[in-house]
């Protein structure tokens, strides 16, 4: 059972980051430091963006349009961050 709450644990952080660097390359490509013609690019951001799609559309859905500020991710790490929050208050059922 302590291999699940690793595992777990393991998701949750690569999911993390995963969030970061898309917020942080969209940052970049906003401010035209990262060329998204490039294919190296590109390939990054075309993947990244197929990764987290599944979870931003149903978070798109429920919160409000804010123009150009899209609160997506910032709602999916604060969902993450539960997430963690929950499942190191349940270790206990996990040893």
């Amino acid at each position: 059972m302590q291999s699940i709450f690793m595992i777990l644990s393991l998701l949750l952080d690569v999911a993390w980051f995963i969030i970061i660097a898309h917020v942080i390359m969209s940052w970049l490509i906003s401010f035209q430091v990262l060329n998204p013609y490039q294919p190296f690019v590109a390939n990054i951001w075309q993947g990244i963006n197929r990764l987290l799609e599944p979870v931003y559309r149903p978070l798109r859905r429920v919160l409000p349009d804010l123009g150009g500020l899209d609160l997506t991710p910032l709602v999916a790490l604060i969902g993450i961050a539960i997430l963690r929050i929950v499942l190191a208050n349940n270790a206990a059922y996990f040893f």
